[in-house]
């Protein structure tokens, strides 16, 4: 139960930044940085009356609907649940604040400030086996059928809109579009590689029994326990060995400052674990 509301609550974060990117960064620039938000934008560029959220509502319907066939009801569940909060948040931006001027007058410093935000705002959400919508659901199936990285995925739709802001906004804007979805890409995939990097512990320690019970009891991870043989003295030694987020490998450290300040530890960072208590293997 906790980890369904930890899951929702992330989801509406990362759904909160494309939202927030999007409208207060790259629409008031006319930045139509890839997928849906930025046909979002161009056809509000030519129909003004056509509010940027309800046009994402219409065409985030028939793309769910193939997401959900193709990719799975999980999925599809999680998906129409983010697409339709954005838009719903992007709506509700545009009741509370209807004129929004460009922070800055320099369209870069907006480009950057927006693809930053909403680039962190999808690889939340991606990384919940999730997509905000819209052209992010074609990227999810390329990468379903290809396992070519997210990131890489989102590529190919979003230089489509962004010959379309060329013809449609003016060459300036299709190349920022173009340096938008550039650094979008790079943006999730970091994202999303740091949310997935652990810490491989190796501990040897003489209060080993100790550290093991707060790794499992505490800590509520396993560990592995071998045994090796010291080269310079011959002793043997028992190594603990276990995987840790960042977070948890933070308490352990400090765990074992107070009991024996003579362990030897040694860290690696592990970029994906795979199996219970981690993500799924499938």
């Amino acid at each position: 139960m906790i980890k369904n509301l930890k899951d929702i609550f992330m989801l509406l974060f990362g759904c909160l930044l494309v939202a927030f990117g999007t409208y207060f960064f790259l629409a008031p620039s006319h930045i139509a940085a890839g997928g849906i938000s930025g046909a979002g934008i161009i056809v509000n560029t030519f129909f003004p009356n056509i509010p940027i959220g309800l046009f994402m509502i219409c065409v985030e319907i028939l793309l769910f609907i193939i997401g959900f066939i193709i990719i799975g009801p999980i999925f599809g569940g999680k998906t129409i649940f983010c697409s339709f909060s954005i838009s719903l948040m992007i709506l509700l931006m545009e009741k509370i604040y209807p004129t929004v001027k460009p922070f800055s007058s320099d369209t870069l410093m907006q480009l950057i400030f927006g693809v930053l935000i909403c680039g962190a705002g999808m690889g939340i959400v991606f990384n919940k086996n999730a997509s905000t919508g819209g052209t992010d659901i074609i990227a999810k199936i390329i990468n379903k059928y290809t396992k070519i990285s997210i990131g890489k995925c989102i590529l190919i739709p979003d230089i489509v809109v962004a010959i379309a802001a060329c013809a449609v906004l003016g060459i300036d804007k299709g190349m920022y579009a173009m340096l938008g979805i550039l650094l979008n890409a790079t943006i999730i995939d970091r994202v999303i590689i740091n949310l997935n990097t652990y810490k491989q512990v190796a501990i040897i320690s003489s209060n080993g029994k100790k550290i093991k019970d707060y790794i499992v009891e505490v800590l509520d991870r396993s560990a592995t326990i071998y045994y090796a043989k010291g080269a310079y003295n011959n002793n043997n030694n028992e190594v603990i060995t276990t995987i840790l987020d960042r977070k948890q490998f933070l308490k352990l450290k400090e765990y074992i400052v107070k009991i024996d300040a003579k362990a030897f530890i040694t860290v690696n960072e592990v970029n994906e674990v795979l199996g219970e208590g981690f993500s799924s293997i499938i």
